[in-house]
């Protein structure tokens, strides 16, 4: 792969830096995309390990593909539809040989809360929070970036909790910022899915933001 020592700075740079092997275009993609990437494969594989081959495998298949990509959808698409390709092939050979009895309970089990914290039907917004949590401190202050590493790592311990698929859409919903449609596809989900899955693993982080940080964090019943 050629070293070009600069970055490309549009996907009409990093196509053509892609079809040119450089390697400039190749680690920004990487860098851009292969967390989120990474996730995403772990949602349909059974280790993490596992998620990394599929990320290489698609990268394998982006560089030998590239010269065919149209341009019909975005670059990013284009890879990540490679991805859910490769990584549901990946989980169906995986599935073949790990008993199904190891995989119970991946997609739904977990913890939820109480119905009386949601709107109920004639709410504008039905099924929504009846109350959010108190705002964070927002600032630059020792404090404040002392408070906010304190909240990520709860978060981080909290995801860490969650079965593989939880996970994978808790962190692509809300943190890599895919929407619910996006996330359908990358892990071959029913929006129903998705749903279940996002709030189940969504309940559980608040449940622990709010053992950890009691009042501060708690989401009440009461309007």
């Amino acid at each position: 792969m050629a070293e070009s020592g600069t970055t490309p700075s549009s996907e009409a740079d990093l196509v053509s830096g892609l079809r040119a092997r450089d390697e400039a275009a190749f680690a920004t993609l990487v860098d851009q995309w292969g967390p989120t990437m990474q996730r995403a494969a772990r949602g349909h594989v059974s280790t993490d390990a596992v998620a990394e081959e599929v990320v290489q495998d698609t990268w394998v298949a982006v560089l030998r593909g590239i010269d065919r990509f149209e341009g019909r959808s975005s670059l990013r698409t284009w890879v990540f539809r490679i991805l859910a390709n490769t990584a549901k092939t990946r989980g169906i050979r995986e599935r073949r040989t790990i008993p199904m009895s190891s995989l119970a309970g991946s997609l739904d089990a977990g913890p939820t809360v109480g119905a009386d914290r949601f709107r109920g039907d004639g709410d504008e917004h039905p099924g929504g929070w009846k109350r959010f949590p108190a705002d964070w401190p927002v600032g630059v202050t020792g404090e404040h970036r002392v408070l906010g590493e304190e909240v990520g790592g709860v978060v981080s311990s909290a995801l860490a909790e969650l079965p593989a698929r939880q996970r994978s859409v808790v962190t692509l919903r809300d943190l890599d910022g895919l929407d619910a449609d996006e996330v359908c596809a990358l892990l071959g989900l029913s929006a129903g899915n998705q749903r279940v899955l996002l709030h189940r693993g969504r309940a559980l982080v608040r449940s622990r933001l709010e053992d950890h940080f009691g009042d501060a964090a708690r989401w009440g019943a009461t309007p």
